[in-house]
């Protein structure tokens, strides 16, 4: 099944509310755009041997060429707005792409000289509107459906081929866990070329309920606003996204009668910020989750109420994929020993584009190596101490990151903390700790003391810098290769 036909199997003639952005649209007419879009493509001869590149800032524009881009069968690749141009060049190429629909604003950025055929928002509007729906039968469930690029441990990105099949069993399970229903809303700050982004507009438009889009971010407190004036009933984020909203925004001060739930996922959060968000939302059930671009978007879940007993872990498989802590040998850890976290399921994707090399590298033997170092406890439940290339090498001894930011993080005047091994010619590697300060007041060696009451000699920081703010990808995730680099 293709699947745009099974996203809107159950909703494409609804006339109520799908997407809350500069104006509502409902799904009747949200479909309508996606078919007309997707005739033209059509007519054009374009089919899954064919991609399109999608540069678009959250919006319906996003939406309705996402859709009709996956409905008609070709490849859709969606890609940062900010992106180099060296970085869509090589994209372009490496597909042969003919065919890019880019928000208008944006088109100052595109080189001129490209021989591309290029659709803005303007070029959309002036198609013959469609009515007549086009199921399209030809999709098989391993067709590419979609190719996120990643920044990998090689010079040039990878791209991760997702298919059909991949996209409707991840959906189908972030649903079963999440207990989506058409009454959900979700206010949307993630991007939706970002795998978790996406997801949430994936299950939301399957399940009919609806999305409230919101790119001022930098604004915290139009955010609580927009929870409360569109009564939205879930909300989702990486760390750095609670632990702005908890730091520097009145969440602790409101209350939120509609929040039913909300997601974390995109990295590890520090326990203490997991501990605030359960204090300042009571009766909201919070969901830690992992997953990487590799599997859809999400492999693991932490039910709500195991929260407080099981804090800091990403919990278990979601429905119908298995994760596992294997050893070098390859097998599964006991309780405390130390391997790394694979994945099988559904959601696995087919492989990175036209690169066979590093497809072998983390597609082996049925699962995924995400490349994740972890534990389990007696009951199975996973815990991620770092990933493998992240993990400190000091002195003979290994060091999670982790475990020194959760401890910096308990100070009360620390917003934000990234930990990284830097060069040291008697250690090999000695600990850096890089700080966002609430105020000016904190002195650093402050810091170092502190770590050294909670913390063995060999994990304290040596060096602690202050920043105004730490180096972050456009999903919110701290770059810590830029902190690394830093003199």
């Amino acid at each position: 099944m293709n699947f745009t036909d099974y996203v809107f199997q159950f909703s494409k003639n609804l006339n109520k509310t799908a997407v809350i952005s500069k104006e509502e649209l409902s799904y009747k007419k949200t479909y309508s755009n996606i078919i007309t879009i997707e005739k033209m493509l059509r007519n054009k001869g374009l089919n899954n041997k064919d991609a399109a590149l999608l540069i678009s800032e959250n919006s319906q524009f996003f939406i309705q060429c996402y859709f009709a881009i996956i409905k008609n069968g070709t490849v859709c690749v969606p890609i940062n707005p900010n992106s180099s141009i060296e970085h869509m060049e090589y994209i372009i190429k490496s597909l042969n792409i003919k065919n890019i629909f880019i928000q208008k604003k944006l088109l100052k950025y595109l080189p001129k000289v490209w021989d591309l055929d290029i659709y803005t928002e303007e070029d959309i509007e002036k198609l013959e509107t469609i009515t007549e729906d086009h199921i399209n039968e030809k999709t098989d469930q391993q067709d590419v459906a979609v190719i996120l690029f990643t920044s990998g441990s090689t010079a040039k990105p990878k791209g991760v081929m997702l298919t059909h099949g991949n996209l409707i069993y991840n959906t189908n399970s972030i649903i079963q866990y999440l207990k989506l229903s058409e009454g959900d809303r979700i206010e949307v700050v993630l991007p939706f070329y970002y795998c978790y982004g996406t997801s949430l507009l994936h299950t939301h438009f399957r399940v009919g309920g609806s999305l409230v889009i919101n790119n001022r971010f930098m604004f915290p407190e139009t955010v609580l606003q927009h929870i409360n004036n569109y009564k939205c009933t879930g909300f989702a984020g990486v760390p750095s996204t609670f632990q702005i909203l908890l730091k520097i925004s009145d969440i602790k001060n409101r209350k939120f009668p509609s929040l039913r739930y909300i997601t974390q996922a995109g990295g590890r959060m520090a326990n203490i910020f997991i501990e605030e968000l359960f204090e300042t939302l009571k009766g909201v059930d919070i969901y830690i989750m992992y997953g990487q671009t590799e599997a859809t978007a999400r492999l693991s879940y932490l039910p709500p109420y195991l929260l407080k007993e099981k804090m800091g872990s990403i919990g278990k498989g979601i429905p119908g994929t298995q994760l596992k802590v294997l050893n070098k040998e390859g097998i599964p850890v006991k309780p405390k020993e130390v391997g790394e976290i694979v994945a099988q399921g559904g959601n696995i994707m087919k492989g990175y584009f036209n690169d066979e090399e590093e497809t072998k590298k983390v597609l082996k033997n049925g699962y995924l190596y995400t490349g994740d170092i972890g534990t389990v406890d007696e009951d199975g439940y996973i815990y991620i101490l770092s990933r493998e290339k992240n993990i400190i090498k000091s002195g003979g001894n290994r060091i999670s990151p982790k475990e020194v930011e959760d401890i910096i993080l308990q100070m009360d005047e620390i917003v934000e903390c990234a930990v990284v091994g830097v060069e040291d010619d008697i250690l090999g590697e000695s600990v850096k700790a890089f700080v966002v300060l609430k105020d000016d007041n904190l002195n650093v060696n402050s810091i170092i003391e502190y770590c050294k009451s909670r913390l063995p000699n060999y994990k304290v920081p040596k060096y602690v810098e202050v920043l105004k703010t730490l180096p972050k990808n456009s999903s919110g995730k701290v770059m810590l290769k830029e902190l690394k680099e830093m003199k």
